[in-house]
């Protein structure tokens, strides 16, 4: 169909509300209006928030920063280990958060016994820094259960592995504690890349409107996957995202523990003190590939690989132990030699075969088996008391 060649005409001019009034008159002026909240004091600062190299530095805590230092190196061996079951088929996968350990140390650092973590599936470190067995927590990796701890016990969520789902459960959570009268806090973990989806926004909302009592920490280590930021996001800094939903947000150096622990410590603290929500920014890097089945050749250089493991977290640290006198050699070899020890449980543990049991299958999927479920477990069970028959039968000859 042609498009008539008429000419569009402009609609004509209303008359204002008054009565009387003419075409054309002058419109009434428009209801006051004002910003509900200043944005000025949610933006988060030029650049990352830093201790470790500053003056700032004098002041940390020493006994702190050794104890950080010690879930450093256990951290990086940790990385290590796991990334190699892998490679010895111990492991179905793992997503290495080497160069990420300040991050996950100090998370589990700054939470109280009655908080809770809601992690990531890169951030297995910080679930073994709150304590939950390594065995427990490589579980889901090793592709045995979905979970291989209580989370009640630990007062951790199961490792997410689709992006940014536990941040809505991280703030219901957190909000339902507080209408229950109870003091605790959430800390919720993603990644640069959890930031592009929409669980993240209504998270972020969520938090927001209902002053939940949760921090949100953004592991910014430059890509998601294979994707870099600057194809994920325009901001500023993912920090700044925080201002839109009206809550304050906080750049620090993700390398640098003691910074990361202190700017996390203060959201906490503002939370559990009806502040309300927190959204913290740590810039980081992630050495190694994005897990054992990425070639990440294929997207960065070996240089910028190179600078950020010249930039390393627990290099950081100890030239400021040693600077300060804190840490001489017999002390990191102890913590070295602990670190080695843990490895090697680890590695004697998970060199043994799981025991598994088929019916398994049925438990935890319904609080009350359904029909169909009772009929396939039993179809099940027939089969394997067969099986275990003619296993008898064969063994008797």
């Amino acid at each position: 169909m042609k498009k008539s060649s008429t000419p569009v005409r402009e609609p004509a001019a209303k008359t204002t509300g008054s009565r009387g009034a003419t075409a054309g008159a002058q419109r009434p002026a428009a209801p006051a209006w004002r910003v509900r909240t200043d944005p000025a004091p949610l933006l988060p600062d030029a650049r990352p928030f830093r201790v470790l190299g500053t003056r700032a530095a004098a002041d940390a805590d020493p006994a702190l920063l050794l104890r950080l230092y010690g879930e450093l190196v256990r951290g990086r061996r940790f990385n290590t280990q796991a990334t190699a079951l892998t490679r010895q088929g111990r492991l179905a996968v793992y997503p290495s958060s080497a160069g990420q350990e300040a991050c996950e140390v100090a998370a589990a650092a700054v939470l109280a016994e009655r908080d809770w973590l809601f992690p990531s599936y890169r951030d297995t470190l910080a679930v073994v820094s709150r304590g939950v067995d390594p065995v427990e927590a490589l579980t889901l990796l090793r592709g045995d259960w979905h979970t291989g701890y209580d989370p009640h016990r630990y007062r951790v969520a199961p490792l997410s592995t689709p992006l940014a789902t536990q941040l809505p459960h991280a703030v219901g959570l957190a909000h339902a504690a507080r209408l229950k009268g109870d003091d605790v806090v959430a800390l919720a973990l993603c990644g640069d890349g959890g930031t592009s989806e929409g669980d993240f926004h209504e998270a972020m909302n969520f938090a927001a409107v209902w002053q939940a009592p949760v921090v949100f920490l953004v592991q910014n280590n430059g890509f998601a996957i294979s994707v870099p930021l600057a194809k994920q996001s325009a901001a500023p800094t993912l920090a700044h995202k925080a201002v839109g939903y009206g809550m304050p947000g906080r750049l620090v150096d993700g390398n640098d523990v003691a910074a990361v622990h202190t700017v996390l410590a203060e959201a906490v603290d503002r939370a559990r003190t009806g502040g309300g929500p927190t959204l913290v920014e740590a810039v980081t890097y992630r050495i190694d590939a994005h897990t054992n089945a990425d070639d990440a050749t294929r997207y960065r250089e070996d240089d910028e690989v190179g600078a950020w493991r010249a930039y390393d977290p627990v290099r950081i640290l100890e030239a400021e132990l040693r600077g300060r006198g804190l840490l001489d050699d017999e002390e990191a070899e102890r913590v070295a030699h602990g670190a080695e020890e843990m490895a090697a449980r680890l590695r004697e543990r998970l060199n043994a075969d799981a025991a598994t049991d088929p019916m398994e299958l049925f438990g935890h999927v319904y609080a009350e088996p359904t029909p169909q479920l009772r009929e396939q477990a039993a179809q099940l069970r027939a089969e394997l008391d067969a099986a275990a028959g003619a296993d008898g039968q064969e063994g008797g000859r």
